[in-house]
């Protein structure tokens, strides 16, 4: 597939560009991200056969370079020395905007140490595509993939879900069954929203309320990013306590005091410090 239109030599400049790629339909590249692809140099790769699909469609013929997690450190030289020649290297992932929970950001940082420019391209990115779908707060919170050891996810959700904005994460599908009870556990009283193979013929969105998630029956294909909306308090209940509020004071009321409970659920919440520890009181009696 041939694109044509006019760009002048001294539109482009010598250094790093960092170019957003389709996350899904390969329609969805920019016209400037395929014309600094053709004059690159150099193209940094997550994995080449992927990025071959791309750049074969276009009519692309740079020179590829392997860049991934594993031997992103092991380039990095190499990589300095070409843009310090004046080389013209761009930065791609798999999919979507490199340095986004792929390689990226130590390339970036080197580049700045040794005075390189950088120049990013806007484009796809899961991210604000799944957010802009949502219809949940604008203000979110980007977390990534969650992380392997199950004791660091209770710690790092615990924490976030104390946090009144929209959160995005990146889930493997074969790891989603394990997550949605622990995504029920902390995020009760919300919303949510799965997205499967965005932008893809076989693109699939799934709505529901995060307390009536269930797991899926059949293994599911395709990486999901997923949207769970700002906390959603109706104004005639905002001064009483609720359930995940009565679980997170069930967890701590062996491990701190009182007076730190009552401070904690206060903080974010406008319910009466003396409903929270009249609670805790009723809980230590139980015990």
């Amino acid at each position: 597939m041939m694109v044509n239109f006019k760009f002048h030599e001294n539109q482009i400049k010598k250094g790093l560009y960092l170019v957003s790629t389709p996350i899904g339909n390969l329609n969805d590249i920019t016209l400037r991200a395929i014309e600094i692809l053709r004059r690159s140099d150099y193209i940094l790769c997550e994995d080449t056969r992927v990025s071959k699909n791309l750049l074969q469609r276009f009519e692309i013929n740079s020179k590829l370079i392997s860049n991934h997690k594993f031997n992103e450190k092991k380039n990095l030289s190499k990589i300095i020395e070409l843009l310090k020649r004046d080389k013209i290297i761009s930065l791609i992932s798999d999919a979507g905007t490199p340095g986004i929970s792929d390689p990226g950001s130590i390339l970036v940082k080197e580049c700045e140490k040794n005075d390189i420019e950088i120049i990013p391209l806007p484009g796809p990115s899961a991210v604000s595509t799944a957010v802009s779908l949502s219809g949940f707060s604008e203000k979110f919170f980007f977390y990534g993939f969650f992380p392997e050891k199950k004791k660091i996810l209770q710690e790092d959700l615990k924490i976030l879900s104390q946090l009144n904005s929209s959160l995005v994460f990146f889930i493997s599908p074969k790891k989603i069954n394990k997550i949605i009870p622990i995504l029920r556990e902390n995020f009760s009283g919300r919303k949510i929203l799965i997205c499967r193979e965005m932008t893809k013929y076989y693109e699939e969105y799934i709505r529901s309320d995060v307390d009536n998630l269930e797991v899926f029956n059949k293994q599911i294909k395709g990486e999901l990013t997923i949207v769970i909306s700002e906390n959603i308090i109706n104004k005639k209940n905002s001064h009483i306590l609720s359930e995940s509020d009565k679980r997170i004071i069930k967890k701590m009321i062996d491990k701190i005091s009182v007076k730190e409970i009552v401070e904690l659920i206060n903080e974010n919440k406008n319910i009466p410090k003396k409903d929270i520890y009249n609670y805790c009181l009723k809980l230590k009696n139980e015990i």
